[in-house]
């Protein structure tokens, strides 16, 4: 079907939002279709840009998709928007327009205008294949390609979109994309919550009629789905030609909700453009210039260098199970599983797990993910990975299932390893990867869709594989999402390398030793350590679980000298110490170093978890997934310094330097960096082993990595005259009253100090630069929320040397699903202000 009616090219009316009259220009192109054609483009016009940027739209859009590129572009950087002939308001030409026309037409429009400089197309949707088809024409002015959702193929054995085969059917195709605005109206609702009223307005504006929206159907028409389509062959000479973009940078912008161009289309572009920065927006769909801010990150992806971050990074020796033990030590032992493994026996099952994951179709850079409770099998499995040069993704089950399918959906694993109940997760939940067992399936082994076992891949003969790089990426770990969504964090071993080496000289660590690790991250580095490392009887993804009694187990029976916990996990080993033997109190005063890791612990837990390890040396180390360890500090260190503000964690490790970038009033980082004692503000990090960056979270990295390579902790602190550092909460937490910037870390200690005081988040409440500063105490004997009494507040208030607006009790704080530890103060924040709105006191 060609277009009936010819319509010339116009203006858009006044009042649309977000638009400016302004940016509007009609541009007559002589050459085209020889009898010439007349766009419609948006246009800030700026003289003598040093960079312009060619932007395209999709369908069913216009050049108001660019709206906020516009709007707040930097001086000297030219934008355009056009409007594809017979698209928004550019003029309707009577034919078909197919994709290798549409290139050739946007090529005669950049000639016409002249551009001469440097340019970065921006493409969305079916613009993409058209700006990419002008970019391989256009590489000696070409200097960066931007991508958001869009595709230049289908990927072999996948579907075609369920939205795109239902528009395409001839019953359905022109009521929806033509007759009516429907294939509008449901490009819009994808996103949840919808664009504005106002804003769903201004995309339907150019397309008020049928005749006006014939090219809508016909760009649904112009999507190959099968080799013989006519526009088949100029979308394949699009995708093989991207491999003359190798030396361009690009940047791929994701809304992984789109129904239509999926993660599977990312991944695609990702192998045709493996330098490609990436950033997934988590909650867009795909629209996702209206579900995100994609402004900032272009702007800033257009002022960064784009170089890898090699600051910090070591040529240390490549992570793998330590040669020093002797052969028939025992490197790890499960007391839950009653399994164990020597270091030589270890050794031998790491180099033929490697072999066979190579003969298995795994190679050198692959993705596994790993789904393997800490013990013999996961060491095995994750050093096998290691020494043939996989990349191991360590998704931690504490996440929940919805935590899980984000982390997966992200990190894209080539492959997954998993026990049997983790299989089963991912058959039915559908996570990527290749499935390997741990075991031996049988009958189970085709329903689960597993391709062998790690005891099968065990047998396998062959020559060891090269080791990889200090420079290659050794892992990808997931935060806990207990201070934002879950951000999967890339480390290389070198950076492994240096993190391991840093515990082994600060805690004197030698082969000696044995290590109860009740606590994941050590679980597994420990053979690498050269140490017998002890995994206690307990569920790890609930460490609140881990009882005195299996602790005692577990180091009576490696006569342990170290033992890591988290605080959970030491917190019920306290409250069930009464269960304790004379042989478990024996075995614990042969252990040496005491340390609690993995969220902040009360001086006064630690002081009762001490008390059960007379001779060992009681330490708690200060970090994060992105950089574990920073500082450290002694119990007796802790119960001698006063007078900060907030927890105080001790000095920075030797090599680490800790700056504070300093608050205003209202408590946002001035950009202004300290070694000052007293300057309160972020605590930013440089570290040979911290992270080198956020998976497919380009912008995320960006800006927690100024000054180039640095870590931006999200934590707010200061360092006093001794070179210590105290932590009073996160940036999110800080309290912005009338009278200047408060933390919460030090009230709420001083308060978890009152009887019938269990655990305290202080929060504000009310506008930014007012806000009151209310407590919520956690108090085992109160069934419901509650005001507390006056006495109550009272004591609070005495203690707190703040003025407190208010003071609620609750049964139970929220904490995070990974440590039991972690304080969600922004949500504990969110209810105060209900609570303290009027009426009913709501649930927390």
């Amino acid at each position: 079907m060609k277009p009936s009616h010819l319509e010339p090219a116009q203006l858009p009316p006044a009042g649309i939002e977000g638009l400016r009259p302004e940016w509007s220009r009609l541009v007559t192109v002589p050459t085209t279709d020889s009898v010439g054609r007349t766009w419609h483009i948006l246009d800030n016009q700026v003289e003598h840009p040093r960079i312009t940027l060619l932007c395209v739209h999709g369908n069913p859009s216009w050049s108001y998709l660019w709206r906020t590129l516009l709007e707040y572009a930097p001086s000297d950087v030219r934008v355009i928007a056009v409007d594809q002939l017979d698209m928004g308001f550019s003029e309707r030409t009577g034919r078909v327009r197919r994709l290798q026309t549409r290139v050739d037409d946007l090529s005669e429009l950049t000639a016409e205008l002249g551009i001469d400089g440097p340019v970065v197309t921006v493409a969305h949707d079916w613009g993409g294949p058209i700006s990419l088809g002008w970019a391989i024409r256009h590489l000696d002015q070409l200097t960066g390609v931007i991508l958001l959702n869009t595709a230049v193929s289908q990927p072999e054995g996948s579907a075609v979109p369920t939205l795109i085969r239902i528009a395409r059917s001839p019953l359905v195709l022109a009521p929806l994309t033509v007759l009516t605005g429907g294939f509008i109206t449901g490009a819009l609702a994808m996103s949840k919550p919808q664009p504005a009223a106002g804003i769903r307005k201004g995309f339907h504006a150019p397309y008020q009629s049928a005749k006006r929206r014939e090219a809508i159907g016909e760009f649904v028409k112009d999507i190959p789905l099968k080799p013989s389509h006519p526009s088949a062959d100029a979308l394949d000479v699009v995708a093989k030609g991207l491999d003359v973009l190798a030396d361009v940078p690009a940047l791929l912008l994701w809304g992984p909700r789109d129904k239509v161009f999926s993660d599977l289309y990312l991944h695609d572009l990702e192998a045709r453009l493996p330098h490609a920065d990436v950033h997934r927006f988590g909650g867009a769909s795909h629209f996702v210039s209206e579900d995100a801010d994609v402004v900032t990150p272009i702007f800033d992806w257009l002022d960064s260098n784009r170089a890898s971050r090699t600051d910090g990074l070591v040529d240390g020796a490549v992570v793998e199970v330590s040669a020093e033990p002797a052969a028939e030590r025992p490197a790890v032992v499960e007391m839950g599983g009653g399994k164990t493994v020597t270091f030589g026996d270890l050794r031998d099952r790491v180099d033929q797990t490697a072999v066979g994951l190579l003969k298995a179709g795994v190679e050198p850079g692959d993705r596994v993910a790993l789904m393997i409770p800490p013990g013999v099998d996961l060491s095995v499995a994750l050093y096998g990975c290691w020494r043939m040069g996989a990349v191991a993704v360590l998704v931690d089950a504490g996440l929940g299932p919805k935590g899980m399918s984000g982390a997966l959906a992200a990190a894209n694993p080539d492959h997954f390893i998993g026990v049997t109940k983790a299989l089963v997760a991912s058959r039915i939940l559908g996570w990527p990867g290749r499935r390997f067992s741990v075991r031996p399936l049988g009958i189970f082994k085709r329903l689960l869709r597993v391709v062998t076992s790690l005891d099968e891949l065990a047998e396998a003969e062959g020559v060891s594989p090269s080791l990889p790089a200090s420079s290659d990426q050794a892992f990808l770990v997931f935060t806990s999402g207990s201070t934002g969504p879950s951000k999967g964090v890339k480390y290389t071993f070198g950076q492994a390398h240096a993190g391991r080496t840093l515990i082994i000289e600060k805690y004197k660590i030698t082969s000696s030793d044995c290590l109860v690790a009740a606590f994941a991250p050590f679980a597994v580095y420990g053979p690498s350590m050269g140490v017998t490392s002890i995994v206690p009887d307990m569920d790890v993804t609930a460490p609140g679980t881990l009882t005195a009694v299996a602790l005692g187990d577990a180091v009576v029976a490696g006569s342990a000298t170290l033992v890591f916990a988290s605080p959970a996990a030491l917190g019920n080993v306290i409250k069930t110490s009464g269960a304790l033997t004379e042989a478990h109190k024996g075995a614990f005063s042969n252990v040496r170093v005491l340390l609690s890791a993995g969220a902040p612990i009360r001086p006064s837990m630690l002081r009762s978890a001490s008390d059960l390890f007379p001779n060992a040396s009681a330490h708690t180390p200060y970090g994060m997934t992105e950089c574990l360890p920073v500082a450290e500090i002694s119990l007796t260190d802790i119960e001698g310094v006063s007078g900060g503000d907030g927890a105080c964690v001790g000095e920075p490790l030797d090599g680490i330097d800790v700056q504070i970038d300093a608050l205003d009033h209202f408590g946002i980082a001035s950009g202004q960096l300290s070694h000052a004692p007293g300057v309160l503000g972020e605590v930013v990090v440089r570290a040979n082993h911290a992270r080198s960056g956020y998976e497919r979270l380009w912008h995320t990295t960006h800006l927690a990595s100024q000054p180039k390579g640095s870590h931006r902790t999200g934590d707010v602190g200061h360092l006093d005259a001794q070179g210590r550092l105290w932590i009073g909460g996160r940036m999110g937490d800080v309290i912005t009253t009338a009278h200047g910037v408060v933390l919460p870390v030090r009230i709420e200690q001083a308060i978890e100090g009152l009887p019938g005081s269990d655990m305290v988040a202080v929060v504000g409440v009310g506008p930014v630069g007012t806000q009151q500063v209310v407590a919520v105490i956690q108090t085992p004997t109160v069934r419901r929320p509650a005001l507390a009494d006056l006495d109550h507040h009272s004591n609070a208030r005495s203690v707190a040397g703040v003025d407190l607006a208010a003071v609620l009790l609750v049964p139970e704080l929220p904490v995070d699903r990974r440590h039991n530890s972690k304080m969600d103060r922004p949500r504990v924040a969110a209810w105060a202000t209900a609570a303290l709105s009027g009426g009913r006191i709501p649930k927390l």
